[in-house]
């Protein structure tokens, strides 16, 4: 193959290795010698320098030639924009191992041991008495928790199973249903409402995550906050479903 001249002092080219699936575009000066090049390439493949060896592929990844010449330039090879090098590894490593992060060995360290340490954010966070470990903060934080638990009791002891009532969630339409559960759950912490909807416009058949509160058909049962259950004399209305 017949090399031009070239005046540009620096090429870009793609990176490609037989220690990986990907590819890298970078930018190097011509004036390194293969040498300097490949100890440039070793934070680019993660190959050693003495184990490379390079091979220059055109941009229509043609091959064209081996870069062996230790002392030799880049830019006296036929490297042009969009031309690709592939590194050859002959270090014994096998393809996709340094992309394989199982294999990395990880640091672990015991919550008791980590507490000991002084120089950790767990500790900086005692010490400065943020987060967690803000006492006043966490206390009133519980306060509030307990008097929204206190306010959802008084509500839901207003309201009884089968019932007729309305729900008036944000953002949604005004449902009609009946009243089927009253209580505690395990899905969520607080008192919550089990509500059996004239239409399908709920989410659940009455259970959640497996535990079954009350019955009824798919898609029928919803869970809501007792402020936003109102009870009385709704008859349900005859929305036309079983005419067809």
């Amino acid at each position: 193959m017949e090399v031009t001249g070239i005046s540009a002092p620096t090429v870009t080219v793609f990176i490609s290795s037989s220690l990986n699936s990907f590819r890298s575009e970078k930018r190097y000066s011509r004036s390194l010698t293969i040498a300097e090049f490949k100890c440039k390439l070793e934070l680019v493949v993660g190959s050693p320098a003495s184990c490379m060896e390079l091979e220059l592929y055109g941009a229509d990844d043609k091959f064209y030639s081996k870069l062996d010449q230790e002392d030799a330039l880049l830019g006296s090879y036929p490297v042009d924009d969009g031309c690709r090098i592939h590194v050859v590894d002959h270090s014994g490593v096998r393809l996709g191992e340094y992309e394989d992060v199982s294999k990395v060995e990880k640091f672990e360290i015991s919550s008791e041991a980590y507490d000991r340490r002084q120089n950790t954010v767990r500790s900086f966070m005692k010490r400065s008495k943020v987060g967690p470990y803000n006492e006043e903060l966490r206390a009133q934080r519980e306060a509030e928790a307990a008097q929204r638990l206190s306010e959802e009791k008084a509500q839901a002891s207003a309201i009884s199973v089968g019932s007729r009532c309305e729900v008036q969630a944000p953002g949604q339409s005004l449902r009609r249903g009946t009243v089927m559960y009253v209580g505690l759950t395990d899905f969520k912490p607080g008192y919550w409402v089990g509500v059996r909807y004239d239409e399908p416009l709920g989410k659940n058949d009455g259970s959640v995550n497996g535990k079954r509160y009350f019955e009824c058909q798919p898609k029928y049962g919803a869970f809501v906050k007792p402020s936003l259950v109102t009870v009385g004399d709704f008859p349900e209305e005859d929305y036309g479903l079983d005419e067809m």
